[in-house]
C-alpha cells in the first residue's frame, strides 16, 4: 500500500528495529558484499593494536543500507528521490540498532507530491549513529 499525503502530517514518525544483536559475521558479510576490506571491520588484532579500537565495528554504509531499508518500508519501493546520512559513532558487534524516519514537511512539485523526512538510527543505549534526511515521491 502506497503512503499517501492526506494520511501523513508534520511530525508523524515512522520506527524500525534494524538489527539486533549485530554479529560479527554480518560485519565480514558487507565487506564481502561491498569490497570494502578495511582491516578496521573485519581484522580484530589489526583494530586492537594498531588503530586503537577495542574491536572491529560495523561499515557506515552497512548501517546506511539497514537504515535505507526502513525508509523503503515506509515509503515503498522505487519512491526514495534523495537520501543522505552523517555517520556520528560507531556501530559494534553485539549494538542494537534502531531507526526513526520523522515527516519535516509535505510538498507538492508540478504534479508530484513528496514527503521530506528526518532520519535518525540509535544503539541500545540511545546514542545516535546516524543522522540524516531523506526525500520520497508519495500519492497525493
Amino acid at each position: 500500500m502506497a503512503l499517501k499525503a492526506s494520511d501523513l502530517k508534520v511530525g508523524d514518525t515512522y520506527s524500525e528495529r534494524l538489527v539486533e544483536d549485530l554479529k560479527r559475521t554480518q560485519i565480514v558479510m558487507y565487506a564481502g558484499a561491498s569490497g570494502d576490506y578495511n582491516p578496521v571491520h573485519t581484522d580484530e588484532l589489526f583494530t586492537k593494536k594498531v588503530a586503537g579500537y577495542p574491536s572491529v565495528f560495523a561499515h557506515g554504509m552497512l548501517t546506511m543500507g539497514m537504515t535505507g531499508g526502513m525508509l523503503t518500508n515506509y515509503v515503498g519501493d522505487g519512491r526514495l528521490t534523495k537520501y543522505g546520512v552523517r555517520f556520528t559513532n560507531q556501530v559494534w558487534p553485539g549494538d542494537d540498532l534502531d531507526s526513526t524516519a520523522t515527516v519535516k514537511e509535505l510538498r507538492q512539485e508540478g504534479d508530484d507530491m513528496f514527503v521530506d523526512l528526518d532520519v535518525v538510527t540509535t544503539n541500545q543505549d540511545g546514542a545516535v549513529v546516524l543522522s540524516g534526511y531523506a526525500s520520497a515521491r508519495i500519492d497525493g
